[in-house]
């Protein structure tokens, strides 16, 4: 119980309480833990103090805040390689983890219009987007641009349930060289909030990814939003080379 007559604030008295009762597994993995006025009622504080706790269990990657649904307590985190040539999906299957992928945007055709980041920006690319969840829980939003020319009718290859890079390698005989990331932390806007059941004021990992081939540098770009609630995103430093 809390003590109030301790110097340690009643909120931090809370938040280790909580932690022990996550630790001890009296709240497994993926489970929800009670809600804010249940813990109001069960030790006689206010909101406020119990919001304080929960900010603390946040940061520690110990809970997460589902939008309308409450606060659940974290799977244990596993390390997903994000720079993994065989393409991300068959990273999260090497670590034995099944992924669902929705194909959100079907390949198309299209003129890049924003973005002054992107490669194909004022001119033409190849556009997809998907979805990656793991026990039905959105992990990685992939936003992928590639080179008009050099994959001249993958929009007629239905890649739902595919490995994108299986079908560039099998399709297109190409394999990527090298390539290079860069990394932001940025709330999502709207759209995509929704997309990554987020709230629009919560950050999450944005990757810009480039991808070399031997015909052209930079012949994929893709952007990922990464949910880091449940995995650690990786990069493995070294040589890139297939040989």
């Amino acid at each position: 119980m809390l003590n109030y007559q301790s110097p340690i604030p009643l909120y931090h008295q809370l938040a280790d309480i909580l932690m022990e009762d996550i630790r001890s597994g009296e709240y497994q993995p993926g489970s929800r833990i009670p809600s804010e006025p249940q813990l109001v009622k069960a030790y006689g504080i206010g909101r406020p103090t119990v919001r304080q706790a929960m900010d603390i269990l946040v940061r520690k990657r110990l809970v997460t805040r589902r939008r309308g649904a409450g606060t659940y307590v974290c799977m244990q985190e596993q390390e997903i390689d994000l720079f993994s040539l065989a393409g991300t999906s068959s990273a999260f299957l090497k670590k034995g983890i099944e992924v669902d992928v929705q194909l959100l945007q079907s390949t198309c055709r299209l003129k890049v219009t924003k973005d002054s980041q992107n490669p194909f920006y004022q001119g033409k690319a190849f556009f997809l987007s998907r979805l990656n969840r793991v026990d039905g829980l959105p992990m990685l939003l992939e936003e992928i641009y590639l080179h008009p020319v050099l994959f001249k009718g993958i929009d007629g290859i239905d890649l739902a349930g595919r490995s994108l890079s299986q079908v560039v390698e099998s399709n297109f005989y190409m394999l990527p060289m090298g390539g290079r990331q860069t990394f932001r932390v940025a709330c999502l806007d709207a759209e995509r909030a929704e997309i990554m059941d987020v709230s629009v004021d919560v950050p999450v990992l944005v990757v810009h990814r480039f991808l070399h081939f031997k015909q052209a540098d930079n012949a994929i770009f893709s952007i990922l939003y990464c949910n880091t609630d449940s995995f650690v995103f990786s990069q493995e430093i070294g040589d890139l080379n297939h040989e």
